[in-house]
């Protein structure tokens, strides 16, 4: 099993979201279903086929957000070491073939944000830079093609 490296705060967020969804929307969407089955014949009653979709959408969301969080270990940022791209990293690189400068954080499920290039781990991008030192280059597949980066700078996020 992969583990997924998290902030605290990054957990404790999914945490709640997994609280709100088995406490809050779980009960509701139940209540939806027991008001629609007393509306009669359930092979015609649309609002009971809503509820039961909308029920299985959610059950499903909690199972992987349940995973997501059984696989997780806090990592706490001021122990990440420069030396290399690692979780919780802000990465310089310099894209070989767009002549271009960029700068990812590498960070866990919950944190990405694209508009601020906080990118997941796991991400193709991010697999491909995970473990460079400066001044290698990073080859990395994505559908359009290949991405090249030369690793310029290493920072804690």
């Amino acid at each position: 099993m992969e583990r997924i490296p998290m902030s605290k705060e990054s957990y404790e967020k999914l945490r709640a979201q997994l609280d709100r969804m088995k406490n809050e929307e779980m009960p509701r969407i139940a209540e939806q279903i027991a008001q629609a089955r007393g509306y009669g014949d359930l092979s015609e009653n649309a609002e009971y086929d809503a509820a039961r979709e909308a029920q299985g959408m959610l059950q499903a969301r909690i199972v992987d957000l349940e995973a997501k969080l059984a696989m997780a270990f806090i990592v706490d940022k001021s122990t990440i070491k420069t030396d290399q791209v690692v979780y919780g990293t802000r990465v310089k690189v310099f894209d070989l073939d767009a002549k271009d400068h960029e700068e990812f954080v590498l960070v866990g499920p919950g944190e990405e944000d694209y508009d601020q290039n906080k990118i997941l781990c796991n991400s193709p991008i991010g697999q491909g830079l995970l473990g460079k030192k400066v001044g290698e280059t990073a080859e990395i597949a994505v559908p359009r093609g290949k991405l090249r980066f030369r690793i310029e700078e290493i920072g804690v996020a």
